[in-house]
């Protein structure tokens, strides 16, 4: 048995992880200051002040993209929280029922559809971009909103992640238990399982949400009207639009930034259930 280390003494090994984390950390934060620094910037500041020197035009640049195309950028925002917030909720439905499904019952060709599962996780996104442009075109939805929402509602990942931890976290005695009381299936899952759960259904709905929230390629290809573009396309518009109008790069960047809100938000406010819900589970286990 290894002795403990005495107190007030630091193991030189925990500098080393500590430091690349420490540099990821800049690494992954560095775009994120620039942004917030740029937003702050005049037209006449962007491009003459030192790179993050902060500017006097942060108001002037919220104003003008708010007022851009008649407030268009909120109409951009929307849809997105429509896009991101559907499509997280409902993946997060269908990945629960299904993991849960593919963890607690046997049937024939459970082990298939998992494999497929695992499959699936494998094709990148942009291999299906077309096929489903094509389907959804047959069947009339492409440029509704329903050809950006229906296509995130599945995801493979999600499904696997659900069913990984259903496996580990609801035990079958419990199940069973339940049965021989006379407990029903659907009360089973909602009143039994459903709470252990819950710490899944939270990261899976994390990860959905922001992977919906950053989608560029689906929308891009499905939507035609820029009334129903997420901030992603919309702002791609405006990026586009800046060759010819130098202007308009206070807006691409500020828009940018306030696009980053939502996501930071959203985090803060359920880092807490995330951490509660993790401990619970492991006291429990």
């Amino acid at each position: 048995m290894a002795a403990a280390t005495p107190a007030g003494t630091r193991r030189p090994a925990g500098i080393v992880p500590t430091g690349v984390l420490v540099l990821g950390a800049v690494y992954t934060l560095f775009p994120v200051s620039w942004v917030v620094v740029a937003a702050t910037k005049s037209r006449a500041e962007l491009f003459s002040t030192p790179t993050f020197a902060p500017g006097t035009g942060l108001l002037s640049n919220l104003a003008d993209l708010f007022a851009y195309r008649d407030g268009v950028f909120w109409l951009w925002l929307l849809n997105t929280v429509l896009y991101a917030g559907g499509g997280a909720v409902l993946a997060t439905a269908v990945a629960t029922v299904s993991g849960y499904a593919l963890a607690t019952y046997a049937f024939r060709g459970r082990g298939l559809i998992f494999n497929l599962l695992v499959g699936g996780i494998l094709v990148p996104p942009v291999v299906l971009a077309i096929p489903q442009y094509l389907l959804f075109s047959e069947a009339g939805l492409a440029g509704t909103y329903w050809s950006v929402l229906l296509p995130q509602i599945l995801s493979p990942y999600s499904v696997y992640l659900a069913r990984i931890y259903a496996r580990a976290a609801i035990p079958a005695s419990l199940l069973e238990a339940g049965r021989l009381d006379g407990a029903g299936e659907w009360r089973l899952f909602h009143r039994v399982s459903l709470p252990m759960l819950t710490p899944a259904m939270v990261t899976i709905f994390l990860f959905q949400f922001v992977a919906i929230w950053n989608n560029f390629l689906l929308p891009f290809i499905m939507l035609g009207d820029d009334h129903r573009f997420p901030l992603t396309v919309g702002l791609y518009t405006l990026l586009a639009a800046g060759a010819n109008q130098p202007s308009l790069y206070n807006l691409i960047i500020t828009g940018t930034l306030l696009s980053l809100v939502p996501l930071i938000a959203l985090f803060l406010t359920m880092q807490r259930h995330w951490r509660a819900d993790l401990s619970g589970g492991a006291v429990k286990s």
